[in-house]
């Protein structure tokens, strides 16, 4: 899978996907760190990668795309130690890999994770 962390979002944890076999950039990597989420937004879509971020705005953001499909991973821990969120991100990807494939929103809690297929509405 391909990947593109937010600034909310440990190096460690891109450095844990590739690891792992994935393809994934933060935005630290590019020199995007004052990139708006609108245009991280974009990136990801035509880069065909999943958003990895900690900013609710993100949600907001997927809703009023106009059905454009880029799956996001959104983060609402209380808990933001990286090997937490590392351990959360992999509990994802073990059960939701296929949904974030055809396009879908994520919410990852400390106990849970919820699924939204996009686009919304459908």
């Amino acid at each position: 899978m391909r990947f593109l962390a937010d600034m909310g979002v440990s190096q460690q944890v891109v450095e844990w996907l590739r690891l792992k076999g994935h393809e994934a950039v933060h935005l630290r990597d590019e020199g995007l760190q004052r990139l708006p989420n609108g245009e991280i937004f974009q990136k990801a879509g035509r880069e065909q990668r999943i958003v990895l971020t900690f900013d609710l705005d993100f949600g907001e953001i997927v809703a009023a795309s106009g059905g454009q499909i880029v799956s996001v991973i959104l983060f609402r821990l209380r808990n933001t130690r990286t090997g937490f969120v590392i351990q959360r991100l992999d509990d994802v990807l073990n059960h939701s890999s296929a949904d974030l494939s055809q396009g879908a929103i994520v919410i990852v809690e400390d106990g849970r994770h919820r699924v939204r297929s996009l686009p919304i509405g459908s």
